[in-house]
């Protein structure tokens, strides 16, 4: 069982807002400055009124027009995401010429535009065959349902090489029943049930509100009230425009404002549904209320609200490193990966490295963690845009002594950390139950037996039982100690046993997010009264139920740097000929990309 944080104060309501209980106290995120005016509540009763009336229409409306409307979609997207993806990134502080301008390219309407297409060919797949037609379906060993997503075809093996992605199924779930269920909105027998759904935003990145979107809108069948989040309300005009068919066809509003806007729209009579992303404190406040009465409704496991909350919430993301023998390359291949995976978007990202797990005995293990500080030595400053980001790196600078700072450290400066050699034996909790939500990272050193599968098992036993969290977690194995069998049986059990909705192999733990197409959320079970990462999935774009992990699997090295490592300069060179690429299957730019990947 993980150590629960349910003690903190429940927070903001519109997302993203991180802490955890500590011995010392809790902490809750301050609410940002709003720049757009709230929404008044008489024009968000007129929003959810149009939104009442076209839910009827949107579940008649048969799959050749949602087709059509994703094209047109996909059309707007492309049309928006130059202003959208600029807007980011000056909003967030990033210094012209640098790489990291491209990051909300990648970040933003690429994945938009990805879930667009992906879906297009999910509906035609169900228009053509009477269902999704995923890449392939079996049975694994254990008796258990292995739907592989991931490659789709040319463009994920030109994207994404070397991976695969497969999601399996709860225990029980047979083969017929899991081709049943696929996309059970458009099969015969099902019956409408027209909903609304509110989303509420993210404020960290910006293809987590459209995407939220639109699978409450294909994939569950509702229209949708998106609620900004304070930090990126700026982007809402720029997702308006990119989901412009949505919004004239009535099946999309968006609307503004903070702590109280939230409050009145989770609350309100004519939202059926709720989809949250933020910390598992939002996540309490709405179900069970704040304040003495919230914690007493907690206590008692007595919810406020009779309609389903969906949400993806905070995680502390392990990264489990199986000793090998490592050449100076893999270990520059490597640091640089877990590194970007915490640079990327400042440190503000649910599924960036937070935990290195090592075998102390391993003789790398030194050389990986010097091959981490360099990349974090040579990344670019970032702006701490995120509210109470200092205040946070320094709740854990004063209680990890020994933390290692790269970059500037001023007043309005938030480092890159490295908190190494921990033990969670000897250490105080923080770091493992507490999801930093800025540019920090720890390292423990585990003394397990020699044996690599009891490093695993304790490896796995640490993940489970002490890091918050249940989103995802990545393990990193060389492919020559795989040749051991010993080894190669302790990984597929580690794979087995890690209690999180992904585990990717030899790549980012973020790596799930960024391929679209497998389902997104938290390991399923967890009870509202200890919600950890959530409940339910997004993106899913073969939709497929009872999901119980997606298990993602890279390359250990690709023979090029994948767009999220921070030293790409595909998306900061080439960020249009992405777009191209992956809404219009277009190849017109591909000269322009290869070469923007062949200099780095």
């Amino acid at each position: 069982m993980r150590v629960s944080t349910s003690d903190q104060v429940p927070g903001e309501l519109t997302g993203d807002e991180r802490g955890g209980a500590v011995d010392h106290g809790s902490f809750v995120m301050p609410e940002p400055l709003e720049a757009i005016p709230p929404t008044s509540r008489a024009d968000m009763d007129a929003a959810l009124t149009t939104l009442r009336e076209r839910a009827v229409t949107w579940t008649l409306t048969d799959l050749p027009d949602r087709i059509a409307l994703i094209d047109e979609l996909i059309e707007s997207t492309l049309d928006a995401a130059p202003a959208w993806a600029t807007v980011a990134v000056d909003a967030k502080g990033i210094a012209p010429g640098t790489l990291a301008r491209g990051e909300d390219w990648g970040n933003g309407p690429t994945l938009v535009l990805r879930n667009l297409a992906l879906l297009r060919r999910t509906l035609a797949d169900i228009h053509d065959t009477g269902r999704p037609q995923p890449p392939g379906i079996d049975v694994g060993p254990d008796g258990q349902v292995r739907v592989r997503v991931l490659p789709a075809g040319p463009i994920d093996r030109l994207l994404f090489p070397g991976f695969d992605a497969e999601v399996r199924l709860q225990p029980g779930v047979s083969r017929v029943e899991a081709e049943a269920r696929m996309g059970r909105i458009y099969r015969e027998g099902y019956v409408p049930r027209p909903e609304v759904a509110l989303v509420l935003s993210a404020g960290n990145v910006s293809s987590i509100a459209p995407m939220d979107a639109l699978y409450q809108l294909f994939a569950l069948d509702r229209v949708v009230l998106m609620k900004m989040n304070p930090v990126n309300e700026h982007l809402g005009p720029h997702l308006g425009e990119a989901f412009a068919p949505l919004v004239r066809d009535g099946l999309l509003r968006i609307v503004y404002g903070g702590r109280e806007t939230g409050r009145y729209l989770t609350d309100h009579d004519e939202v059926d549904a709720i989809h949250v992303t933020g910390s598992d404190k939002t996540y309490e406040a709405i179900v069970f209320g704040t304040g003495d009465e919230g914690r007493e409704r907690l206590e008692r496991g007595e919810p406020r609200l009779d309609k389903p909350v969906t949400a993806e919430l905070s995680n502390v993301t392990p990264v489990i490193v199986v000793p090998g023998p490592w050449s100076e390359r893999d270990l520059a291949y490597h640091g640089e990966s877990i590194a970007s995976m915490l640079t990327n978007n400042a440190g503000f990202n649910c599924n960036a490295t937070r935990v290195v797990v090592q075998h102390r005995a391993w003789a790398k293990r030194r050389a990986l963690l010097e091959a981490i500080r360099a990349e974090l030595r040579g990344a670019d400053p970032r702006v701490p845009y995120y509210p109470g980001a200092r205040e946070r790196w320094t709740w854990f600078m004063d209680t990890y002594g020994h933390a290692e700072v790269f970059g500037p450290d001023g007043e309005q400066d938030v480092p890159f950390t490295l908190i190494p050699d921990l033990d969670p034996e000897r250490d105080p909790d923080l770091a493992f139950t507490t999801e930093p939500f800025c540019g920090v990272m720890s390292e423990v050193a585990l003394d397990a037996p020699r044996s690599i599968p009891e490093f695993l098992d304790a490896a796995v036993e640490l993940c489970n039982e002490r890091l918050w969290g249940t989103l995802t977690a990545s393990i990193i194995v060389h492919p020559r100690s795989l040749t051991d069998p010993l080894v190669a049986d302790a990984v597929e059990r580690a794979i087995d046993r890690l209690e999180y909705g992904s585990v990717v192999v030899n790549q980012a733990a973020a790596a799930n997010y960024f391929l679209v197409s497998p389902p997104w959320g938290a390991y399923p079970g967890a009870p509202p009264t200890d919600i950890q990462s959530g409940t339910g999935f997004v993106h899913n774009t073969s939709l497929l139920e009872d999901v119980q992990k997606t298990v993602v699997r890279g390359p250990f090295r690709t023979p090029t740097k994948l767009i999220w490592f921070q030293s790409s300069r595909v998306l900061a060179e080439a960020g249009p000929e992405v777009l191209e690429l992956v809404g219009r299957g277009s190849l017109r730019g591909l000269p322009r990309l290869a070469l923007a990947t062949l200099r780095g």
